[in-house]
């Protein structure tokens, strides 16, 4: 098969074999190489013991950067500031257009659900929750093969949002090139430092700590195999976001929407990985047909159009349904990352939908514009973890403390309850310390 030949696999649910078929194609591992895992295990314990004389050295080796010292690795504000200030007019107004959105949306999710709130007992006693914001968070933004300035964005916005005082960014520089957009992002987003750093040996900097690099509570941001098994090891000595898998996209399509729309929807998940997945529901044969054609037509147009060909021939696929009810109720089994409703009447099938990262209504609604612009974070669980997942979002950077005043009066009815169920688990003390604040 050619590489500019892309024909992802035709299902229709009402074959035999569909359940087996579906299955298959859904299947992706998230077991890391053994390989890879013993080499993190390794830079993470030997950065936890030298610290930056380590991380020089990772670098070195790993990104082709020699430097005398850690400060050499340091993105000064007036670096972020002058790479902003390098930019053309149409990139600075994209950005800052981009960043306003971003920061407006997770502005009112705060208010919504970022804020400390009590209340009291007929009988005086306070409960509540107090939401404070992290100290420090580390934001990885990969680097190497491609640059993503959205990446910056979607990770420090809401964290600065979210009232966290301290925003460390690492970034791989291979070979020192560093990309402009990536720094200016950072500058209009609110990084407080920045270091030019990548790798397990970033990860395991921001969650231990070196004599330059602080130590922080929380990293969040995608990265290559190596960034998410050094994450996955180090949760617990810090909070992490969520382990990545491959970009899913799912479209929902009633056969409305021009064909070509829909290909290029699935090419934009395809192009990022050749182990991204890209699949179409729909109940039409022939607009099925249609798509399949427009794949053809328009994947030699594409620059990367190879890794399109082989994501869609290893994952892709264009499943026919009895019935929109039905593609409905499959989304929901997929859980997908990105889900499109590209339909006529899309709020009629929202309510059906249940398990997705984020949801994306009507044909005018390309995912492409949620990854940089429309202002919900791009950061979304994969892999069908959005079953028990949700975006990146404010609440990511802040911590909730549960508030207890307890009066008098209610000490008396608590106390007696928290008595009898101490006693019943075996534990005097506790009973004791609440029979005590009892009148009788």
């Amino acid at each position: 098969m050619s590489i500019l030949q892309a024909k992802p696999l035709r299902l229709s649910t009402s074959q035999p074999d569909f359940e087996a078929a579906f299955q298959a194609r859904l299947h992706w591992s998230a077991d890391t190489d053994a390989e890879i895992e013993q080499r993190v295990a390794d830079i993470l314990a030997d950065v936890q013991q030298r610290g930056d004389a380590a991380v020089l050295e990772y670098t070195a080796r790993f990104d082709g950067l020699q430097v005398g010292g850690m400060a050499e690795l340091e993105l000064k504000q007036d670096e972020l500031k002058a790479a902003f200030d390098s930019l053309p007019e149409v990139q600075k107004q994209a950005l800052q257009a981009a960043s306003a959105r971003v920061r407006s949306y997770h502005e009112a999710q705060k208010r919504a659900s970022g804020q400390s709130w009590s209340y009291r007992d007929a009988d005086g006693t306070l409960l509540g929750q107090k939401v404070t914001p992290l100290d420090r968070v580390g934001i990885y933004v990969p680097g190497g093969k491609a640059a993503y300035p959205s990446s910056v964005l979607m990770n420090a916005i809401p964290a600065h949002v979210a009232g966290v005082e301290d925003i460390i960014m690492v970034v791989p520089t291979p070979r020192g090139e560093r990309n402009a957009l990536v720094l200016a992002a950072a500058y209009v987003a609110g990084v407080s430092r920045a270091f030019t750093i990548g790798g397990a040996q970033a990860v395991a900097a921001l969650a231990y700590g070196t004599d330059t690099i602080p130590k922080v509570d929380k990293i969040t941001g995608p990265g290559n195999a190596y960034v998410a098994s050094a994450k996955r090891r180090v949760f617990g000595t810090v909070g992490i976001d969520m382990i990545a898998g491959p970009s899913e996209i799912l479209v929902l399509a009633d056969g409305s929407t021009p064909a070509e729309w829909v290909a290029m929807d699935l090419f934009s998940q395809a192009e990022h990985d050749e182990l991204a997945q890209s699949i179409l529901l729909c109940p039409d044969a022939a607009y099925i047909d249609e798509v399949q054609a427009a794949i053809d037509r328009l994947l030699p147009e594409m620059p990367r159009a190879e890794i399109i060909s082989k994501s869609l021939n290893g994952r892709g696929a264009l499943i026919q349904t009895a019935s929109m009810e039905e593609a409905c109720a499959i989304s929901n089994r997929i859980a997908p990352e990105h889900l499109e409703v590209s339909s006529r009447e899309p709020h009629r099938w929202e309510p059906l939908l249940k398990h997705a990262g984020a949801i994306f209504l009507g044909a005018y609604t390309s995912e492409s514009l949620g990854d940089y612009c429309a202002g919900p974070n791009h950061v979304l669980p994969t892999s069908g973890t959005a079953r028990f997942s949700s975006p990146l979002g404010v609440y990511d950077f802040q911590k909730r403390s549960s508030i207890i005043k307890v009066s008098e009066q209610g000490a008396q009815e608590l106390g007696r309850i928290a008595s009898v169920l101490a006693h019943g688990e075996g534990l005097q003390g506790h009973a004791r310390a609440a029979e005590m604040r009892l009148k009788d």
